[in-house]
């Protein structure tokens, strides 16, 4: 079979050094999965997708990500143990070492695509991959271009994928063999070592995270997006496990994107042409429109079948990580915006899952608590889902994504407050509202998980206006409002210390976990006002 092949023929992979005499360019993703069997890189499920495992790396490796220090980074870059600094020099070596191993490929995959819904901020990006499953995820996450604007693409930002090229630390100045580095002079990304490929979608993320406040003054976000049947624009922040997919992949609400966000003066914009969805535990009957994206084209990543010849997967195996992904093109999904853009929100949720079941499901933050709880960040690990944890241990990343933010968190909390204020200025306040999808009744052990209907009603009823004429209570230990009721949800739950066996344990959690939120915010006393450190 002869693939079909769409390139622009007025430019060569030659003019940026990689001299191979077979790329397949832009190939379709049922060509792209041939390739992948044909190489015995990945197994057809039942549903029609991919299976793929991406070896030794499951995840991103923060530590391994870096950013060039040169004229542009010096002063901008919030360097530190987040933005690791590589010298120019150090770049260009590793670089060429990139390009050596892929020129020493029998063949490679090169594909054309942009980031940014809103035209005027468009990024034109050309991926460049070892594996043909690399470049299907590229396909998948980022957006497509029309045949007739392949024919004449030029790339703005570059990235060379390249798995099997290993660093060696001791000469290229790497922690360890693993590598993904920014250049923003050159503007190209290099990945070798890791065939995670969250580490190519991640990479364009924190370029956009560092250009777009800097160049436009545009506000990004780790976030998904959806819009209600009158317009409305809800924002979903969350860490990973929190359930940003999830709660925003909702039936009575049309999708604008699953993680990654813009937010200029007037509309919300996705990155991204795709989702990258967690899908451990996942099942038709909780999760129905994301289970039923996992079809022909869709990737799953380190999942094991039920059985050999069934080739079912088995949502429940942790076997190889907790952290098993499939990558889909956003139109897998039935109920979606077609330009991936809403209006300004109306509804800001800011998702925690609390380990230790001391947060309310749901209350309802003034701007300076939106400001502290964005800042801080805050949710939990559990059991399992890294190595070496063993009970909950809380974390803290700032603006809900501080692995991906180049400039200081506190750029990103200023443009989040600005936004706050203006519409308050204007008369149509937006509601933020902190929502605990973790444990309630106790901690990991003795507590429950919160339950997803229960979730989801508490949702609707902040989106419909089901708590407009409803009474709060301020809970005592962090001063956040708490509706009294609540439609389909008992309202005891609505309280967290009403759930607990025992008050006395519960106020010693709290108090607990109150002091830790102080000793966190710190870092950020000296750039805030008094109103929001006087929060907790």
């Amino acid at each position: 079979m002869t693939a079909k092949e769409i390139k622009n023929t007025s430019f060569e992979l030659s003019s940026v050094g990689i001299h191979n005499p077979k790329v397949y360019w832009n190939l379709a993703p049922a060509v792209l999965i041939q390739h992948t069997l044909s190489k015995g890189q990945g197994e057809l499920t039942n549903s029609g997708a991919l299976s793929i495992e991406t070896g030794k790396f499951t995840g991103r490796s923060p530590k391994d990500r870096y950013i060039v220090e040169d004229e542009i980074t010096q002063k901008q870059v919030h360097w530190g143990n987040i933005n690791i600094p590589m010298t120019s020099d150090q770049y260009d070596r590793l670089e060429q070492k990139v390009l050596t191993h892929l020129n020493a490929k029998e063949e490679i995959y090169a594909r054309d695509c942009f980031a940014c819904a809103n035209l005027k901020y468009r990024l034109n990006i050309r991926v460049v991959t070892e594996h043909p499953w690399q470049n299907l995820f590229a396909h998948n996450m980022f957006l497509r271009p029309a045949a007739s604007e392949i024919e004449d693409f030029q790339h703005e930002w570059m990235i060379l994928a390249a798995p099997g090229c290993m660093a060696v630390p001791e000469i290229d100045g790497t922690r360890q063999e693993n590598f993904a580095v920014i250049n923003f002079t050159k503007k190209r990304i290099i990945i070798g070592g890791t065939a995670y490929t969250g580490e190519i979608k991640k990479g364009i993320f924190s370029v956009l995270n560092f250009a777009l406040p800097v160049n436009d003054g545009v506000f990004p976000m780790h976030c998904s997006a959806n819009v209600g049947e009158h317009g409305d624009t809800a924002l979903f922040f969350g860490l990973s496990g929190t359930g940003k997919t999830t709660l925003s992949t909702d039936p009575e609400r049309k999708l604008i994107g699953d993680d990654e966000h813009g937010w200029s003066k007037t509309t919300v914009f996705n990155f991204e042409g795709g989702c990258y969805a967690k899908t451990i535990n996942l099942s038709a009957s909780k999760e129905p429109e994301i289970f039923k994206a996992i079809k022909f084209g869709a990737m799953v990543e380190n999942m094991n079948f039920k059985d050999s010849n069934s080739h079912i997967l088995d949502f429940e195996d942790a076997t190889k990580t907790q952290n098993t992904r499939v990558s889909y093109p956003i139109n897998h999904i039935d109920n979606i915006v077609f330009n991936s853009r809403g209006n300004t929100p109306q509804n800001i949720f800011f998702l925690t899952c609390d380990a230790f079941g001391v947060l309310p499901p749901i209350s309802k933050l003034t701007n300076d608590q939106a400001m502290y709880y964005f800042l801080l960040g805050y949710t939990a690990k559990v059991a399992g889902t890294e190595a070496g944890i063993d009970e909950p241990q809380a974390t803290f990343s700032s603006c809900f994504g501080l692995p991906f933010l180049p400039l200081n968190p506190t750029t990103y909390a200023k443009m989040l407050g600005e936004k706050l204020e203006k519409a308050e200025a204007e008369g149509k306040p937006i509601k933020v509202w902190l929502v605990n999808t973790g444990w309630s009744g106790g901690p990991v052990g003795e507590g429950r998980r919160m339950e997803l209907p229960y979730t989801r009603a508490m949702i609707k009823a902040a989106l419909n206006g089901a708590f407009k004429d409803v009474a709060f209570t301020k809970e005592a230990h962090f001063g956040l409002q708490i509706p009294t009721e609540c439609p389909d949800v008992p309202s005891h739950i609505l309280d967290p210390k009403q759930t607990w066996k025992k008050a006395s344990e519960y106020e010693e959690k709290a108090t607990s976990m109150v002091n830790l939120f102080k000793k966190e915010f710190v870092v950020y006393s000296n750039t805030v006002t008094n109103a929001v450190n006087e929060v907790l």
